[in-house]
Order: structure tokens, then C-alpha cells, then sequence
């Protein structure tokens, strides 16, 4: 797919949590170029004195009815808190889009997309276009407390939610990993978030003969495979998840599960 570097200006700051923000977006001028599920962005980081690299978010909704693209931004360190403060009218610069996508699974496949934390970002989206396509998809959500816990109305509307918090404020208590839902029967799981989550996740799916993709979170700098620090191990070598990623299913890692 053609790349982009476009500049976009903030339409809203939504802080949902204060670790967290989505930060609606739309071109300063045109459309939002085609965008799949499970792709990414690299965001540069303006007035930063410590933040020289762009910054790598998931494609977290591509609204073409409103031209608006959101980004699910968590906290991380300089450059990810000055995104998160990012006001109304400001605008930001943007290559896109990146990476692959997620998988289409068979017709009238059973679908369970799960995440965790800031994982859940790719699967808002990914959710919307299954459904549009005439999917019946679930949602497994994980986080530490009800608090914490993201986008819940907006999976609510696309298809039925199951959640897990560590102290059971909401949900099943426990590690997402430990959610009845993943015993159940899904033709299809689609993971995103922190590695030890995905790599039961796929353990999971292994063992109910589900197919199974993941979404990478490798540190990424150039996003266009220059750089070399995203690179994973899979059965074909070495390779970039920016550029082979960041979906793969799991059949192709290394994984030991």
C-alpha cells in the first residue's frame, strides 16, 4: 500500500483514564488514505527535548462517515505524555499507513478478539469491520480494575463483551488468560497486548484447535524497516514486525507454548 506523511489536526482529546487518551484525528486537507485493521501509524512528536523518534499507535478506528481517525494513546514515557496533552485545533504529522492487517477468517467463522490494556485499541476497529462484513464477533477485555478497563460502550455496541480484571471489580477476577471465554469454542482469536498475555492466548487457542493471530508490540523507531529494532524471530528467520507485522498468526513465531 502507498504511504503517506500527512498532517492532521485534532479534533478531540478524550482523556479516558489518566494514563490513557484517544486522540480524534482528521486530515488538514482530503481523506484519510485506505486503512486495514491492525495497521499502525508513526507519530512525530513536536516540542519534545527528549523525544527524537516517532512514536508507533495502532490504528484504533477509521471513522470515513466523519473523516476522523482515532489513536488509543497510553502514557508511556516523554513522547507518548506529550501526545496525550495534544489540544483541540493542534495538529500532528502522521506517516501511514503501516505495517499488515488482520486475517479475514472463513464465512460464518466464530470470532473472539481479545486485549489487553492498550492492546484493545487494534480490536475496536478490526471489530467494526467484521461486523459491517456480516461477523457476529466477541470481545474478551483485560485490565487491573473496572477503572481501567477501555472503550467499553463502543465494544458493547458491535457484539457481546466479556471482561476480566485483576482485583474482579468487573468481570471475572483474574488475569485475562483466565476468562472463561477462551475454554469456549472460537473458530478464530485475534490477541493484542503485553507478550506474556498473547503468548497464553495462543497457548489457549492451540489447545481448543483455534486459529490464532497476534499483534506485535516490538519497539519500533523508523516504522519502514530501516532501522532494525523491531525484528522478531519466526520460522522464515529474522524479520521486521513493522514491515512483516505487526500481525502474525501464531503458526509463524518461534513462540514456545
Amino acid at each position: 500500500m502507498k504511504k503517506y506523511i500527512l498532517d492532521f489536526r485534532v479534533v478531540e482529546n478524550r482523556h479516558l483514564h489518566e494514563l490513557y487518551s484517544l486522540l480524534i484525528l482528521t486530515p488538514t486537507e482530503g481523506i484519510i488514505p485506505e486503512m486495514r485493521p491492525g495497521q499502525f501509524v508513526q507519530v512525530a512528536v513536536d516540542n519534545s527535548k527528549t523525544t527524537f523518534l516517532r512514536r508507533p499507535i495502532s490504528v484504533n478506528l477509521v471513522d470515513r462517515a466523519n473523516n476522523q481517525l482515532w489513536l488509543l494513546v497510553r502514557k508511556a514515557g516523554d513522547g507518548t505524555r506529550a501526545l496525550c496533552e495534544k489540544k483541540h485545533g493542534e495538529t500532528i504529522d502522521l506517516i501511514l499507513p503501516l505495517g499488515n492487517c488482520f486475517s479475514m477468517p472463513a464465512e460464518g467463522a466464530s470470532v473472539l478478539l481479545v486485549g489487553g490494556g492498550v492492546g484493545v485499541a487494534p480490536m475496536l476497529y478490526w471489530g467494526y469491520e467484521l461486523k459491517r462484513l456480516g461477523f457476529r464477533p466477541e470481545f474478551l477485555l483485560g485490565a487491573r480494575s473496572a477503572a481501567d478497563v477501555l472503550e467499553l460502550d463502543e465494544f458493547t455496541g458491535i457484539g457481546k463483551v466479556y471482561v476480566s480484571t485483576e482485583d474482579g471489580s468487573l468481570g471475572e477476577p483474574g488475569l485475562i488468560t483466565s476468562n472463561s471465554a477462551l475454554s469456549r469454542h472460537s473458530d478464530f482469536i485475534y490477541c493484542c497486548g503485553p507478550a506474556p498475555m498473547m503468548k497464553a492466548v495462543a497457548a489457549k487457542a492451540r489447545k481448543v484447535g483455534a486459529e490464532c493471530e497476534v499483534s506485535l508490540e516490538n519497539m519500533m523507531a523508523c516504522g519502514l524497516g530501516a532501522c532494525l529494532c523491531c525484528v522478531e524471530n519466526t520460522v522464515k528467520g529474522n524479520v521486521c514486525v513493522c514491515t512483516e507485522g505487526p500481525v502474525f498468526n501464531i503458526n509463524e513465531l518461534t513462540w514456545q507454548i
